[in-house]
C-alpha cells in the first residue's frame, strides 16, 4: 500500500469509527465535503495544511496519515511535488506522544497552518538553509543551528525566502489525553506550560540537539 492509498484508506476508516457523515466530517475539520470525499476515493492528493486540518478535527497525530506501520521504511508525504516535503522521523508513539519530522521548503515557498488541538506543543530546529517562522503574526528568522518551541495550538507559519531550500526538524508534543480522575485544572497547567516555552527557546534548542 502507498502512502496515497493508506491516507485515503485511514481518512475513511477513522471517519466510520466516528459515525460520521462526510458532512459531518468538513463541518469538523474545515474541509468541503467534496474534497473529503475525492481523498477518501483517493481521487486527489491533499496539500499538507489541508492534511493537517483533517488531522486535527479528527484529533489524531499528524504521522497516522502518512506512515503505514512502525516497521514500514519512512516515506515523503509529497502529493504533486509539493514546495513542502514532510518525511517522519520516527513514527507515532502512543505513551510518548510526540510526532518527529524532517521538513523541507523550497526557495520562496510559504506554508501557513491553521491551529492544532489545544496543548499542542511545536520544536522547530532547522538542519540548513533559513527558515522564517511566524507566531503570533510576528515573523522570527532562523539560521542552521537556531531552533524554537512555541504553543502549536494558535495559528503560525514557515516561510523560505532563501535562494535554497530550507532544511528543518520538527518534533510535534500532543497533550495527554484526559481521564475521568484528571483534575480540569491540568488544562491551566498546560496553558501555563505552553506560555513557558515560549519564552525559553534557548532552552529548547539545546534540548532538541540532544535527541536528533
Amino acid at each position: 500500500m502507498n502512502i496515497a492509498q493508506h491516507l485515503a484508506a485511514t481518512l475513511k476508516t477513522l471517519r466510520q469509527q466516528r459515525g460520521w457523515s462526510l458532512s459531518r466530517l468538513a463541518e469538523e475539520t474545515g474541509v468541503s465535503k467534496a474534497m473529503l470525499g475525492q481523498i477518501e476515493r483517493n481521487e486527489s492528493s491533499p496539500t499538507v495544511a489541508t492534511l493537517w486540518k483533517i488531522a486535527t478535527g479528527l484529533n489524531v497525530p499528524f504521522s497516522a496519515f502518512i506512515v503505514p506501520d512502525a516497521s514500514a521504511a519512512p516515506s515523503a508525504f509529497d502529493p504533486q511535488q509539493q514546495a513542502m516535503v514532510v518525511t517522519p522521523v520516527f513514527p507515532w508513539d502512543p505513551e510518548l506522544r510526540f510526532d518527529h519530522f524532517s521538513i523541507t521548503l523550497a526557495p520562496g515557498a510559504l506554508s501557513e497552518s491553521t491551529p492544532h488541538e489545544k496543548g499542542v506543543i511545536e520544536h522547530v530546529v532547522v538542519i540548513s538553509g533559513t527558515l522564517d517562522l511566524c507566531l503570533q503574526g510576528e515573523w522570527h528568522s532562523l539560521q542552521a543551528g537556531e531552533g524554537r518551541r512555541f504553543a502549536g495550538d494558535a495559528t503560525h507559519a514557515y516561510r523560505n525566502r532563501g535562494a535554497q531550500a530550507a532544511h528543518f526538524h520538527s518534533l510535534i508534543h500532543y497533550p495527554k489525553e484526559k481521564t475521568a480522575s484528571e483534575p480540569a485544572a491540568r488544562q491551566d497547567d498546560d496553558d501555563n506550560h505552553s506560555q513557558r516555552d515560549e519564552e525559553n527557546p534557548e532552552y529548547v534548542m539545546t534540548v532538541l540537539f540532544a535527541v536528533i
